[in-house]
């Protein structure tokens, strides 16, 4: 009997992992790796962060943690694997088991046979049918090519304008990229907020943030047209008429799965768009796997197939379809919670499970929200704004989703929030929760844990609060609300919102509360900084006779709306 072949299609991010785990579990296996690209193992997370000039080796982003490039005499020397670039698969037999395929540089053409094939030909950019957009100056930021091409426009410094065509991860990523480079930059995106991963108020909160660094966002407005002349771009029609100079665009509006030779093979494509899988990531043909951003998975909290076309996703599928590819079906993906972070200039914004608005999008109804603003350390020794998001099922207490936004330790939050979801934790199992602490890392009651107790004052019942939102709603209809800023006098001076509110400071709050309202059915309304005085003002008046006291969630810190001073 001869070796087992396991023939894996794709080399960018979830192929190599799929080979590599193979060959560890299977030294006999003649293990070969096909790439239509000339680059192997490309770290296409990091094409941003080239392009904006944190690091200028391009080698970089093709290497190994020991500094060494990964290219076909790295995989045969290093790891027995026959890998072959600039070779593109034209179609898959299944019936015969095997693949054709052309090598892109010299033409040749020929035939392979596999026992077990692995899909992971990853994802195509989105490209709207938008006259004009195959002048000179549009692209995207999907491949090497691509980072090259914008690589060589920050080097060159001659293209002072640019418009970025989405708001989600790559668009802002992009963004920065490009401001760094010194090119003014206008974010255009269809949808009514940037982010779109984040609620609306915490995705007000970061792009309050690119309009600082004289980014211009421009939401709910879609491009009608490329504009150009003599096949150059010289700028984009908005669709309200609006038009902007620009000499580069970069579309970034999302990719869609690279299934057609699959599905030209007769494998089952999923509703989703992706290729239908199962948990061992096999497909409807079980000698064929399908990993990566070409891959349908599953959502672990809803239950649904989804697209999730994450770089440690795919590193993940592909250890998965690796080893039972080379050893059986004997390991399973669990599917995705959607764990994300980006960094956007000086703040990051990062969530795990689902947003209040995709909850309610997928029938969890019955929830409960809550903000937090406070620091990730200390003051004393440089501690940064954090302002978190959480969502749980009111009921049971299980913690569905967090959001995470700010200039603090983003990355540590949402990381303890995904394990929490996935451990299927609760507020309660969170509440004293025991985590490392030392100043230099964290408060004595870490920002988590202490999102976790507001939760469980609001489960209560002793903590009614009111999202910034809905106050801002509630100002813009002209309801009659009593506003009080619990904070100092200097503070107030310094910082404040000008929305009609009364600053009466906590410290003196229960030798005036003759200045509160008569009615004590009236609504009245607590904030400070971060909304622990707030708090604690509210529950003064409210033991004081007043029924109707809210907090304003997150404070003066979590308000993403114009404020006075």
């Amino acid at each position: 009997m001869g070796k087992k072949r396991i023939l894996v299609i794709g080399g960018s991010a979830a192929g190599p992992k799929a080979a590599a785990k193979a060959r560890r579990l299977d030294e006999t296996a003649e293990v070969i790796l096909l790439q239509k690209s000339a680059d192997l193992s490309m770290a296409s997370c990091g094409y941003p962060y080239y392009v904006g000039g944190f690091f200028n080796d391009r080698n970089q982003l093709l290497c190994t943690p020991t500094g060494v490039v990964r290219d076909t005499k790295f995989y045969l020397n290093a790891k027995a694997i026959d890998a072959r670039t600039n070779t593109e698969v034209a179609s898959i037999d299944r019936k015969a088991k095997t693949v054709t395929f052309k090598n892109t540089a010299s033409g040749e053409t020929g035939t392979l046979p596999y026992d077990k094939l692995i899909i992971a030909t990853g994802a195509v950019p989105r490209m709207p049918p938008i006259p004009g957009i195959n002048q000179k100056g549009i692209t995207t930021l999907q491949s090497m090519q691509d980072a090259d091409y914008l690589r060589s426009i920050r080097d060159e410094g001659k293209i002072k304008r640019a418009a970025v065509v989405g708001g989600g991860l790559i668009g802002i990523e992009t963004c920065e990229a490009l401001h760094l480079a010194g090119i003014d930059v206008c974010i255009v995106e269809m949808m009514d907020q940037i982010l779109t991963f984040l609620d609306p108020e915490m995705a007000k909160i970061v792009e309050n943030h690119l309009k600082t660094k004289n980014v211009h966002v421009i939401t709910s407005n879609g491009v009608a047209e490329f504009m150009g002349k003599d096949g150059k771009l010289t700028g984009v029609k908005l669709k309200n008429g609006n038009e902007h100079v620009c000499e580069l665009a970069v579309v970034a509006i999302g990719n869609v799965p690279n299934v057609a030779i699959a599905k030209e093979a007769g494998i089952t494509i999923g509703t989703t768009g992706g290729i239908a899988t199962d948990e061992y990531m096999r497909t409807s043909d079980h000698d064929v796997y399908a990993i990566g951003d070409c891959a349908e998975i599953t959502h672990r909290i809803t239950g649904k197939k989804i697209l999730a076309p994450y770089g440690d996703l795919a590193n993940l599928e592909g250890r998965v379809a690796g080893e039972n590819a080379a050893v059986g079906d004997t390991v399973t993906f669990p599917g995705t919670i959607q764990s994300g972070i980006c960094k956007v200039f000086d703040i990051n914004a990062g969530s795990t499970g689902l947003s209040e608005t995709n909850a309610r999008r997928n029938g969890f109804d019955d929830i409960v929200t809550v903000v937090n603003a406070s620091g990730d350390k200390p003051g004393f020794m440089g501690g940064l704004l954090l302002v978190t998001k959480l969502v749980a099922d009111r009921k049971t207490g299980k913690i569905l989703g967090a959001q995470v936004v700010g200039p603090g330790d983003v990355a540590k939050q949402v990381a303890q929030w995904a394990l929490a979801i996935q451990g299927n934790m609760t507020v309660e199992d969170l509440v004293n929760a025991d985590l490392p602490y030392a100043p230099p890392f964290s408060l004595a009651i870490d920002h988590g844990i202490a999102t976790a107790h507001l939760m469980q004052n609001k489960l209560k019942g002793r903590l009614k609060g009111i999202s910034t939102t809905e106050v801002k709603r509630k100002l813009d209809a002209g309801e009659k609300l009593f506003i009080v800023d619990a904070r100092g006098d200097d503070e107030y001076t310094t910082m404040r919102l000008g929305i009609g509110e009364h600053l009466i400071p906590l410290g003196a709050l229960r030798k005036r509360l003759d200045e509160l309202p008569a009615d004590k059915n009236a609504e009245i309304i607590c904030y400070c900084k971060i909304s622990l005085r707030g708090y604690e003002a509210a529950l003064a008046i409210e033991a004081n006779g007043w029924k109707n006291v809210k907090v304003m969630e997150g404070g003066i810190m979590a308000w993403p709306f114009p404020r006075e001073k």
